[in-house]
């Protein structure tokens, strides 16, 4: 059987972390293909400016506040989806954040908030929104994920860690899900142009823009493919250098860091997140 794909009218959309980068681009993206999308996310002025900016768009955006951190919010906040526009058909679980994590300077906060809202936050909005799912037999679900999820990368120890149990995650209820009729996907995007990454000071390689990103996912979930990722010469490469055994991995990756004494100032460039 074809995994299901969700289209227009078999309900809404939802994402989270939509106030801002991929996920703004692509709230708007899949309302201009005539979807009711509704957007998550803790500010509540944003989310009302990209409602206004969808108006006059063949589909719609609807807003409705929330915390990903808060397991009653979420539960709250797919009932009411339910309940006031229609059945969630496909949830694309975007909310994250990136806090660097240096060996020299190791802290229970940064990996306490890092979990919190990258791990913890997917799993307060995957258990309602899949048992909704599994009640009707059908549904979409998107987890995103990040190329620094493939492997450990300098100062991602946090944010590379919670990025690579949403892969594991994934892949592990891909079996189940599949037989209940609720199609998973895993979207691993690159850098992407955002306002937060427009903090680096540094060339981020094969850098793409939040719409290209969000043209390229809009894409990847019309498909039955498992995983969506781009761009695809850096998925590539990531891969690749994944496949290394850890002595020529480690040594690779202090080949294109630089020595020792310069690892700890580039970590931010290949760890700050490319995708929220």
């Amino acid at each position: 059987m074809s995994p299901f794909i969700a289209r227009p009218e078999h309900g809404v959309v939802w994402i989270t972390g939509a106030s801002s980068g991929i996920g703004r681009a692509l709230a708007l993206r899949l309302a201009e293909e005539g979807y009711k999308v509704a957007v998550t996310a803790r500010s509540h002025e944003k989310l009302l400016a990209l409602q206004a900016e969808a108006s006059g768009l063949a589909g719609s955006i609807v807003v409705l506040d929330g915390d990903v951190t808060d397991v009653a919010d979420m539960e709250h906040t797919v009932a009411a989806i339910e309940y006031q526009h229609g059945p969630v058909a496909l949830a694309v679980l975007n909310a994250g954040i990136y806090l660097p994590a240096r060996g020299e300077d190791l802290n229970h906060e940064v990996f306490e908030r890092s979990f919190a809202v990258n791990l913890r936050g997917v799993v307060n909005c995957l258990v309602p929104a899949v048992r909704h799912m599994r009640a009707r037999g059908y549904g979409q679900v998107a987890l995103v994920s990040s190329v620094a999820g493939y492997g450990g990368l300098p100062g991602g120890a946090a944010y590379g860690a919670s990025k690579a149990a949403l892969i594991n995650m994934a892949e592990s209820l891909n079996f189940e899900l599949d037989r209940m009729g609720i199609h998973i996907q895993l979207i691993t995007p690159g850098y992407v142009d955002t306002p937060l990454t427009a903090q680096n000071k540094f060339e981020m390689p094969d850098i793409v823009s939040a719409q290209q990103a969000a043209d390229a996912i809009a894409a990847g979930l019309k498909t039955p493919a498992f995983e969506i990722s781009f761009p695809k010469g850096l998925v590539y490469r990531a891969k690749l250098l994944k496949l290394l055994p850890y002595s020529l991995y480690f040594r690779a990756l202090r080949y294109f860091l630089g020595s020792g004494r310069k690892r700890r100032s580039v970590g931010p460039r290949i760890t700050a997140h490319p995708a929220e």
